[in-house]
């Protein structure tokens, strides 16, 4: 079947999926080709839209909208009254003893997919948890409406894959970048967002997108501050031998339509308390503070132990570095900082300030013989000064 939208013609295809079900695609199609496989009169039959829509809905979905062709797929699942133990005890272990605010969001995300969510965390250092099993429970309820990036994807700026989708879920996230987590708290929020695709200029869109994030580290796979407020962390356990489950995910999909059908019905259990629906109380975790403090401590520990390095290779008392300095040390150790956020850490941390003036840097070199020398160098400017004291024990 094919459709005109706008002055485009395309094919409605149906690509598989390596699970065996198919996701449905709008196919661009030349003209000219369905003239040759179809007949010149055939194009007089053609449905004509006037352009693309996005408007998402699971409850009363409609294809065209006011002559727009809407992008948002579809979900027809069958729904039929009855039990889903294997579902409940599988949200259970994600949930924990938060297990009604997991229906509470699974239930919004159905009956209200435009509403703002919070960002949900599901952290593990522990393999064979079910975080990934999660995701895929999802793909099985929302289809082509979620997408299921890697780091990549996400930092990458052609992001048209992802931009339309109510779920965007990153699997082994590490965004230790102050700009990925900006970039993530600005979108959980925003309303609109510009879409660029490779050789199409940016477009600006409705957004709705609700992010997912997975991470095998507990500590620092984004950097987040005391106040936030947006991040909701689950620390997922491991699941023991005899509950562990090669054919869960299949278990899952058997149950989904009476899930489905519960989902449709249910009443919401916590009211609407924020702008993102829960208030900070009810969705905050040990697991959150964890990440709080991880981050707290994470860049303290690279300053660290660049400066102990430094000590030991120049065998000097005192080393003096500005800003710029400390953050080149750090990017050849691949750790990403802004300036702001070292002097940060530099002040709370260290309980340093900055003295204005000529200060010495050092340097190995390798001479004729094979042995290295020590250099010095001159600078002038701001810079900060530590002891060698206060980071290496004699003893």
């Amino acid at each position: 079947m094919y459709v005109r939208i706008g002055t485009e013609y395309y094919k409605k295809g149906q690509i598989p999926l390596h699970s065996g079900d198919t996701c449905n695609v709008l196919l661009k199609w030349r003209k000219s080709e369905i003239v040759t496989d179809e007949g010149k009169d055939y194009l007089n039959d053609i449905m004509k839209y006037d352009g693309f829509c996005l408007i998402p809905s699971h409850t009363n979905y409609e294809q065209v909208i006011k002559n727009f062709y809407n992008k948002y797929e579809n979900l027809e699942h069958k729904m039929i009254a009855g039990e889903f133990p294997a579902i409940k005890r599988f949200l259970k272990h994600i949930f924990g003893t938060q297990f009604d605010l997991g229906l509470d969001y699974l239930t919004i995300l159905w009956q209200y997919p435009t509403q703002i969510l919070p960002i949900l965390c599901l952290v593990s250092n522990e393999r064979k948890t079910g975080k990934t099993t999660f995701l895929n429970f999802l793909k099985l309820i929302f289809q082509g409406n979620m997408t299921i990036n890697k780091n990549e994807d996400f930092r990458s700026r052609f992001n048209s894959d992802w931009s339309s989708k109510l779920i965007v879920a990153v699997d082994e996230v590490l965004l230790d970048k102050k700009e990925d987590s900006e970039r993530i708290k600005n979108l959980s929020t925003s309303l609109s967002y510009k879409t660029e695709s490779k050789g199409i200029d940016k477009v600006e869109s409705y957004f709705f997108g609700k992010f997912i994030l997975c991470s095998n580290n507990e500590e620092n796979f984004i950097q987040i501050d005391n106040n936030e407020i947006r991040y909701w962390v689950l620390k997922i356990p491991g699941l023991t031998d005899d509950k562990e489950n090669p054919d869960l995910l299949y278990q899952l999909e058997k149950e989904l339509p009476c899930f489905m059908f519960f989902l449709n019905k249910r009443k919401i259990k916590h009211p609407k308390k924020t702008r993102m629906w829960f208030k900070k109380e009810q969705i905050y975790t040990p697991a959150l503070g964890k990440l709080v403090k991880g981050n707290k401590t994470y860049l303290n520990k690279e300053i660290e132990e660049l400066l102990i390095d430094d000590f030991i290779k120049f065998d000097v008392d005192v080393l003096k570095f500005s800003l710029a300095d400390l953050n080149e040390m750090l990017s050849r150790s691949n750790v990403r900082a802004s300036n702001s956020r070292i002097s940060e850490v530099l002040k709370s941390h260290f309980n340093l300030v900055s003295t204005n003036g000529s200060y010495s840097k050092y340097y190995l070199n390798l001479n004729t013989s094979g042995n290295y020398s020590v250099s010095e160098t001159k600078h002038k400017g701001r810079y900060y000064s530590f002891n060698r004291a206060d980071f290496i024990s004699e003893q």
